[in-house]
């Protein structure tokens, strides 16, 4: 018998309290006060050339696609080392277009230092976070004649975003660009996941990222279309694993994968989730079912148009 899975999701974001304060990035007067580890991490905005189908192929429908048509110039958050001094590539359970997995805990502090690299297009970027308390500095979000430098970081500049995790941020959450620029940064996927555990929680022994989105008119997950390009997921018999699921953009997702059920917090069974934009939850469940699984949106025309990848369970 497959396992009952739990899913825990995410509460609402909360509002940044207080007034304008020129002590940009300080924890919100109001907020809980932290009490764990300090977590520091750097960020860049920087400039790639992305491809959503880079086999060309759809190994499902049997279609083929032209580079022309699915490689897009773009700017997408990815971490350094600290000063910025090397790039880390995104760890296995998190490939793709958006940024870095931020993890941290309950009662933790964590500054965010960004850097804005695009050569590019020389826009302004930002990061906003869901999910956690800041004051006004942090917020990330552009507002004319009212937000700070964070809100909106010119080419070459850099900005200390200061978060705190509360007791009700638990859970898992988005990140993305809220400057001038945000509508053709987001489509273009400057945005991330923020991984937070409650206190005494244990890890998992896997983690995956599954953003749901569209680039270049397909529907993607990572950025990516079509099984083949798509993550390829995997875990083991026995091991805890867990999905952060999260969405943006304009549309509405079911997020589904085969073999496994998990039970929502109000006690019932479900296989498939419904997801809304800047909407995000994550599921875990104790893996005990070997196999090549898919996972998709379950809108046909979703994952038909791209949306669907392979979760591969060995004993």
């Amino acid at each position: 018998m497959l396992a009952l899975l739990t899913l825990a999701l995410s509460t609402a974001a909360i509002a940044a309290a207080g007034l304008i304060t020129h002590v940009v990035g300080a924890a919100a007067a109001d907020a809980p006060k932290a009490q764990g580890h300090l977590v520091e991490v750097w960020v860049a905005a920087v400039p790639v050339t992305w491809n959503v189908v880079p086999n060309g192929h759809d190994a499902i429908g049997h279609m083929e696609h032209a580079p022309s048509e699915t490689t897009f110039r773009t700017v997408v958050y990815r971490e350094f080392t600290r000063d910025f001094a090397k790039p880390i590539p995104n760890a296995a359970g998190n490939r793709g277009i958006q940024g870095p997995l931020i993890h941290a805990r309950v009662g933790d502090t964590i500054l965010v230092h960004f850097r804005n690299l695009d050569t590019t297009f020389n826009r302004p970027h930002s990061m906003h976070f869901h999910g956690v308390h800041y004051r006004f500095g942090s917020d990330g979000s552009y507002i004319p004649g009212f937000s700070g430098p964070g809100a909106n970081v010119k080419p070459g500049q850099t900005f200390t975003y200061r978060l705190v995790a509360g007791p009700e941020s638990a859970g898992v959450w988005p990140y993305h660009d809220h400057s001038p620029s945000m509508m053709d940064s987001i489509e273009g996927g400057l945005y991330g996941t923020l991984s937070i555990l409650a206190p005494g929680e244990k890890a998992p022994d896997r983690e995956f990222v599954v953003y749901l989105e569209s680039q270049q008119g397909f529907m993607t997950i990572n950025g990516r279309a079509f099984v083949g390009n798509t993550p390829v997921f995997r875990a083991r018999v026995g091991e805890t694993v867990q999905w952060d699921v999260l969405s943006l953009g304009d549309d509405f997702h079911t997020f589904h994968v085969h073999g496994h059920r998990w039970r929502t917090p109000d006690g019932a069974v479900r296989d498939t989730q419904v997801i809304g934009p800047a909407e995000s939850y994550k599921i875990r469940w104790r893996e005990d079912a070997p196999g090549t699984w898919l996972y998709h949106c379950h809108d046909e025309s979703h994952m038909m148009n791209g949306m669907i990848g392979i979760y591969r369970v060995t004993r």
